[in-house]
Parts: C-alpha cells; structure tokens; sequence
C-alpha cells in the first residue's frame, strides 16, 4: 500500500513539489555516495550516474517526468546486467533515486539499495552499514527529514539501523 504522504499535490496527496524535489536529491545524494562500487566493477557502463545526473536535472526542473523514467529504465537494466551484487544494487540505488520524479515514495529506496550494497561486499563490516546510514541521515534536509525517518521506521523496521 503506498503511502499517502508521498503523493504529490498535483495527484491529489500532500506533497508540495518543493519537497518533492529535495526527495530526488537527497535520494540522487545516498546513489552517488556509494556509486564507485559500481564504477569499478562495471568502470564502461555510466547508466547509473546518468540516473543520477537525471534525478538532480529533474529536482531543477531540467528534465521532464518522462526522461527521468527513461533514466530509471536503464539503470535498473544496468543492474539486472550487472555480474556483482554491489554493482547490482547501486545501479538500482540510482534507479530508485532518479523514479522518485515519478513517485516519490521511490526516494527511500535508494538510501536502502545504497546500503545493501555495502552489506553485499565481501569485506562489509556492520561499522560501515551503520556510518553509511548515519551519514544518510545526515544528508537529509530538515523539511523532510520527520517523513523519510518515519517511513524507515515502518516500512523497514528489519534494518535496526
């Protein structure tokens, strides 16, 4: 069920799109952070920083709602194409960064890609997860920060980050 307070204000929801453009970014922000697990496992492939180059195009008004799928659409093709399981989830980190023009409600899942990320590497200590989603946090600008927490509280209550 999605939630209610994700949906935009021209769909009806709660929304303003000033909040809905920081979203994007703090989402393209939690991709980026992570990004180099995919560029040095997939170092010819740049769909993912495209998706993120995308979402941030987008909260500046740059780029349309379509474009910004298109982008999403091919970083997630970057992950099913993906021979690591890193690289897999940055690019669909990214991917979700770069959806959340379409539906916000994607945004947390690129802080929550992000950090599987760093779990799936073969030397990941819970240290890293933790500073990971510490600074993820961090990142988060106040105005949306109550709404981002509460949904990593409920909707991923497993993490016990």
């Amino acid at each position: 069920m999605r939630d209610r307070r994700y949906v935009a204000m021209h769909r009806g929801g709660p929304l303003s799109l000033e909040h809905h453009r920081l979203l994007a970014l703090w989402a393209a922000a939690c991709a980026e952070h992570v990004l180099s697990l995919f560029s040095s496992r997939c170092p010819m492939d740049n769909r993912p920083l495209e998706a993120i180059h995308a979402a941030r195009a987008w909260a500046q008004g740059e780029l349309s709602v379509g474009k910004a799928r298109e982008a999403s659409v091919a970083a997630h093709a970057a992950a099913r194409e993906a021979h690591d399981r890193a690289a897999t989830y940055v690019a669909r980190a990214a991917g979700h960064a770069v959806a959340t023009a379409h539906m916000a409600d994607h945004s947390p899942g690129a802080a929550i890609y992000a950090l599987k990320a760093l779990r799936s590497k073969a030397n990941f200590n819970e240290s890293e997860i933790s500073q990971e989603h510490d600074w993820q946090i961090a990142q988060l600008p106040e105005e949306i920060r109550d709404l981002v927490l509460s949904t990593f509280a409920t909707k991923f209550p497993k993490l016990d980050l």
